[in-house]
């Protein structure tokens, strides 16, 4: 009885362009490149299966939602984005469809090759709090009063705080 044969699929190096066998670390055999699997392209998910859980019943991670959202933005396919990153096209796919989560390290080569900062990549509490302030700050009155609020002590700024307060409660006092 013969040992069956293994399926070996034939991969050509987009580097060095030798064409060789698909090899267990996924690495070109001359010039040690990563060899990049042919997989078909991911289906992007509704917007309700962005918000809540897909189909599959797998919660989709903010990381892969936001990687795609980013990568698109930016017009580069996974196959740049990979190629930015020294990393396997398969690698980025698998991000993006919630089937492996980036590393600390990982997620800050990502937010380098995209050139945002590392908050932005997973949307944490404090990037959104920047970016409301900013957007608050593109108003020329709101931007002259922080910069003249920046100026005072806390007392100050706490006594000033109120009386806005006050006028924006049409002169009730609050608590």
């Amino acid at each position: 009885m013969m040992a069956p044969v293994a399926s070996r699929e034939v991969l050509r190096c987009d580097h060095c362009s030798l064409v060789q066998f698909s090899t267990a670390s996924l690495l070109c055999r001359r010039c040690h490149k990563p060899l990049e699997i042919e997989e078909p392209e991911p289906i992007v998910p509704s917007p309700v299966e962005v918000m809540g859980t897909r189909a599959s019943g797998n919660r989709c991670s903010k990381v892969a939602v936001r990687l795609r959202d980013l990568r698109q933005a930016r017009h580069l396919s996974q196959r740049q984005l990979a190629a930015r990153l020294d990393v396997p096209r398969t690698y980025i796919s698998k991000i993006e469809n919630g089937r492996a989560m980036p590393t600390l390290s990982s997620l800050q080569r990502l937010s380098t090759a995209l050139e945002v900062p590392m908050c932005e990549m997973v949307l944490d509490a404090r990037f959104e709090r920047e970016k409301e302030i900013a957007t608050l700050m593109e108003d020329p009155f709101l931007a002259e009063i922080g910069l003249w609020a920046s100026g005072l002590d806390p007392l100050h700024r706490a006594m000033v705080l109120s009386h806005i307060r006050e006028m924006a409660n049409g002169g009730r006092r609050t608590a």
